[in-house]
């Protein structure tokens, strides 16, 4: 029976929505304020949250960048529920990765429609096996999210003869490798041309995403020890499969992290802080760019900030709305105006 936490501070629709899902089948918990629904998410761990956006003590968008940034919460799919005249609300909770939304008051049939949608979703992203094939579907299902459907994933698949190298140490990543056969030695060369292996890698694992996310080179090299066939998929791709959708970017962090807890955190906020860092870079390089010119305002479409970037538009909406609460910039009709450029120049990378 598949669990649904409900955070919703109003009494009458909290348990409306309890007596529907109950009806149907689920197993129901229900919080009354966020700070309540946090604690039950880390405790429960439900199948589904559905979460109102305005509550006291903590909203919904605490409540989602809370249990985004936790390995254990972060790929259980979050629906807001929004009241139709909170359009703004929505859109927000949106652009910070909700999976998402039903309108109150709402029908029966909307509600159980939503939350089996999601949760089909989700279950089909959870099965991924070690494989070309798995790899092919974990893909195929991602380009289903609406963020995800211009999605091109122009991967190919390349053979490599024992000893061949797929990347030297130096070199600028442009791909994320996944190995489908044979295994590959991960290492360093020092100073006078010694080579010390510091892992293997065997079917099933991927190479190289922790220099992608960081964009920087390559800090080892990579070579094939055996017969060796390795899928690429190219920089800009595994970006929007990170960045673009909360559901997809923390499966894809369980993948790469093989579900190792404190493997999967270090990539949580490697990801997290590396978009941030991007993004911030970008609006102080165009903060410069402007002021030379004599405008304070940043005027640039938020699809043009993110081929800046090099992530998805829905990120750069994302990080900007949080920079925006962080008090690091003003946003007023589009502009963007820097109001703490010591602080934004210190984000973490």
């Amino acid at each position: 029976m598949k669990k649904i936490l409900i955070i919703e501070d109003n009494l009458e629709v909290r348990e409306n929505l309890q007596e529907i899902l109950e009806i149907s089948g689920y197993q129901v918990s229900a919080a009354e304020d966020g700070t309540v629904g946090v604690e039950l998410a880390t405790t429960e761990f439900p199948d589904l949250i559905l979460c109102d956006v305005m509550m006291p003590k903590l909203d919904g968008f605490g409540v989602l960048n809370i249990l985004s940034h936790r390995p254990d919460t972060s790929d259980i799919p979050f629906v807001f529920l929004t009241a139709k005249t909170e359009k703004e609300d929505f859109r927000r909770g949106m652009n910070l990765g909700a999976d998402d939304y039903v309108t109150k008051p709402f029908y029966k049939d909307e509600l159980l429609s939503v939350v089996e949608t999601r949760l089909k979703k989700s279950e089909r992203l959870k099965k991924f096996n070690r494989t070309e094939e798995g790899l092919t579907g974990f893909i195929n299902e991602a380009k289903g999210y609406e963020e995800l459907k211009k999605l091109s994933v122009d991967k190919r698949s390349k053979d490599y003869k024992k000893r061949d190298t797929l990347f030297e140490e130096g070199d600028t990543p442009r791909y994320l490798y996944f190995i489908g056969k044979g295994q590959v030695k991960i290492y360093k060369t020092n100073d006078i041309g010694k080579e010390y292996i510091i892992n293997i890698r065997n079917a099933g694992e991927f190479i190289g995403y922790t220099a992608l996310i960081k964009n920087e080179p390559y800090s080892f090299s990579a070579a094939a020890l055996e017969d060796t066939t390795a899928t690429l998929i190219p920089k800009e791709d595994f970006l929007k499969l990170l960045h673009a959708n909360r559901d997809v970017a923390s499966r894809l962090i369980k993948m790469l992290a093989d579900n190792v807890a404190e493997k999967e955190e270090q990539l949580l906020q490697l990801a997290y802080n590396s978009v941030r860092k991007r993004v911030a870079e970008a609006v102080l390089l165009l903060h410069d760019r402007y002021t030379k010119e004599g405008k304070q305002d940043i005027q640039i479409l938020r699809e043009d900030l993110a081929h800046i970037v090099g992530t998805a538009k829905e990120s750069v909406i994302r990080t900007l709305t949080e920079f925006k609460e962080d008090g690091l910039i003003e946003i007023k009709d589009g502009a963007i105006r820097i109001v703490n450029k010591k602080k934004l120049e210190g984000l973490p990378t």
